[in-house]
């Protein structure tokens, strides 16, 4: 829409009124304000459950894999043939053997449910980005060392070179019943993955000495399995399941964590739905606006249309005076939006320490931090919804505009 000189002129004095038009200045800033804040709060919300999703699917996928093949029993006996099995699919790029079994551990007249996992060597090495005390190398086999989370060490005021005793319920056998296996493992590195629940239960160990504890012998119970695309692994995965069929199972990461998921697109949509009418409302805020400003400039708008103006011409400058007022609030509530982004984690904690309230309890939201991931592709979307509300807002007000009698308006002056 190319506004001509004359056209381009009326628009800027409707959008700088004077001060004796001081309520058309408030509503059209109180409307900039309002379009702002709405699509400010859907781009911090909307970037936040993108960083939620993608930071939970990095980190359980970077410690669980992307599938898991668990045999039948929790024991696969065969397992060297299946792991190459396994690594030579298409699309697979890592496939890790492990041991894992939930048991009972105990410390200083404590006792904690733990999950208790066993990797070789090499497996075990990818965990030292998270270690914040001591040193995975010291988890040799046989030496009964084990690296735990830091959680569960806050909650068993466990440190570096105590002793975790773990309980193996399936012991010996004697004549007064079972008797539960207990070993003792040096605590030789604390971690700390970023996902409460692995931080508070897991109990890192090689995978020989696991499997001693669990009287395995060479058998394993699962194999890790990380693939080239997490979102393709149902169709990467398809060719193993068929094959294991009756000996093993294969769980990809969507079945693992499904309720999680789920609830978090489910909050996601209903965000983005709740938001979206907030937006709506900022567009009803710049109607009203502009209701006012055509009420208060009928006169004016009766001599332009005596003077030669035509109907056009008032219809494009009402719709640019409107379209300016969501274009500037848009624009602010974009920036606004990734300022906030790019300081949540200050802002929240300064938020805490001002209240004296825990706003991101690990416990309840599973990552340590507010994690947030814009997606450039969603801001475009979210800035073209607001923008187009705006329009759609400002057609009204303009066609009233340009349908002004100024026989009827000029009739008494």
């Amino acid at each position: 829409m190319i506004l001509s000189p004359f056209e381009w002129t009326i628009a800027k004095r409707y959008m700088l009124p004077g001060r004796s038009e001081a309520v058309i200045t408030l509503v059209a800033s109180i409307s900039i304000g309002v379009v702002m804040l709405s699509v400010a709060m859907l781009v911090i919300v909307m970037s936040v459950m993108n960083g939620f999703r993608a930071e939970l699917i990095d980190r359980i996928t970077g410690l669980n894999g992307h599938a898991v093949v668990q045999a039948y029993g929790g024991r696969l006996e065969d397992w060297e043939n299946v792991l190459n099995e396994v690594r030579q699919t298409p699309g697979v790029t890592r496939a890790i053997p492990m041991v894992e079994q939930p048991l009972l551990a105990t410390l200083n007249g404590r006792a904690e449910a733990v999950l208790v996992r066993g990797n070789q060597p090499a497996d075990i090495a990818r965990l030292s980005p998270s270690v914040l005390m001591g040193d995975l190398a010291d988890l040799r086999e046989g030496e009964r060392s084990v690296a735990i989370g830091s959680r569960l060490a806050l909650k068993m005021g466990a440190r570096l070179g105590d002793t975790l005793t773990i309980i193996n319920p399936q012991g010996r056998t004697t004549p007064f019943g079972t008797v539960p296996r207990q070993i003792g493992y040096t605590i030789s590195a604390i971690f700390e993955v970023g996902i409460y629940d692995f931080d508070e239960r897991m109990v890192i160990m090689p995978m020989s000495d696991a499997q001693t504890l669990l009287l395995m012998g060479d058998a394993i119970s699962a194999i890790e399995v990380t693939t080239n695309d997490a979102e393709k692994v149902p169709q990467i995965m398809a060719p193993v399941a068929a094959a294991l069929e009756g000996q093993a199972v294969v769980t990809i990461w969507q079945e693992m964590n499904a309720s999680l998921f789920e609830a978090l697109q489910v909050e996601r949509v209903a965000m983005a739905f709740a938001l979206g009418i907030i937006v709506l409302v900022a567009a009803f805020n710049i109607l009203s606006s502009l209701v006012m400003l055509v009420r208060s400039k009928t006169r004016d708008i009766a001599i332009m249309r005596t003077m030669g103006a035509r109907r056009q011409s008032l219809l494009k400058i009402f719709v640019t005076t409107g379209s300016v007022v969501g274009t500037i609030g848009t624009l602010a509530g974009v920036a606004l939006g990734l300022l906030v982004l790019a300081f949540r984690q200050p802002i929240v904690n300064a938020i805490e320490a001002m209240s004296g309230q825990e706003l991101w309890n690990p416990e309840v939201r599973f990552l340590t931090e507010l994690p947030a991931r814009v997606d450039p592709v969603e801001v475009l979307l979210i800035a073209g919804m607001a923008m187009g509300m705006a329009f759609l807002a400002t057609l009204y007000p303009a066609w009233r505009a340009a349908n002004t009698d100024p026989v009827e308006v000029l009739r008494y002056e």
